[in-house]
């Protein structure tokens, strides 16, 4: 992809992990990126850091799950630098354990953060692309979005409603030069990953090391994923090299899934 993307970006979830690489890939690239989340402390240092060479990057909290904070953001973006022309939908919420077990409240978050906040967003974002006719969005899902696993029922849950939210908005928006893509992530080398990791080994008695290499050995190529290889997917996703796929859910997962 050559350089100078150039576009207005937001990521959601986008102070530390997988947002933080979301970030700093689209930065490179000449791209103004606003990166939000619902810790202000986090997000102004991840912000701090990315924008040391002179990144163009502003951190502005936001809750997805509250509309009426999804609207403040989008003001205080089109005020410093006009519409965003990309969005990545990467907020959310990933903890383990059993249905059995899980509180009614972290199913309600869950869904309310990966999958409403998602909806929050494109609702709020998506008219600007459309009379645009240019806009990108980018979901990040998992592979929970096509499969099942034990201990994550409400974050699996909500993935399949997010696969099936980025099919239908690309359908209604195919016309109107609009992508609708999804990135399905496995075990990705991160801090959820490892907090998970160490959730599962308080249950089942294992140490963290030990979960850490059962998830590495779900993927064939027996490894966890690096962030920084989700951010070149999505910025070729948003690059006019691709701008003929769209409702597209594409695994990066050393091959555990491949459907």
């Amino acid at each position: 992809m050559a350089s100078g993307l150039e576009k207005n970006v937001l990521i959601t979830g986008g102070s530390g992990g997988l947002g933080h690489a979301l970030a700093a890939a689209f930065a490179a690239q000449g791209c103004r990126v606003a990166i939000s989340a619902r810790n202000r402390k986090s997000l102004q240092k991840a912000a701090d850091e990315l924008s040391r060479n002179g990144a163009q990057v502003r951190a502005i909290a936001c809750d997805v799950t509250q509309r009426g904070e999804v609207k403040d953001l989008a003001d205080q973006i089109s005020h410093h630098w006009g519409a965003v022309q990309i969005l990545i939908n990467n907020a959310g919420i990933a903890r383990a354990v059993s249905f059995a077990d899980m509180p009614d409240g972290l199913w309600d978050d869950t869904l309310a953060t990966n999958l409403t906040g998602s909806y929050n967003c494109c609702r709020v974002f998506l008219p600007a692309m459309v009379q645009a006719k240019w806009g990108r969005i980018i979901n990040i899902g998992s592979t929970t979005a096509k499969v099942g696993y034990r201990h994550v029922t409400a974050y699996t849950a909500s993935k399949h409603g997010l696969l099936g939210l980025t099919r239908s908005l690309a359908l209604e928006t195919a016309r109107h030069g609009v992508t609708v893509n999804m990135i399905c992530p496995g075990y990705i080398d991160d801090q959820r990953t490892r907090e998970n990791a160490r959730v599962m080994a308080e249950s089942t008695g294992k140490s963290v090391d030990d979960i850490l290499k059962l998830f590495a050995a779900s993927a064939p190529q027996n490894r966890l994923i690096e962030p920084q290889e989700v951010a070149s997917l999505a910025l070729l996703m948003a690059s006019e090299k691709l701008s003929g796929m769209t409702g597209q859910a594409i695994n990066v997962d050393g091959g555990a899934v491949m459907a």
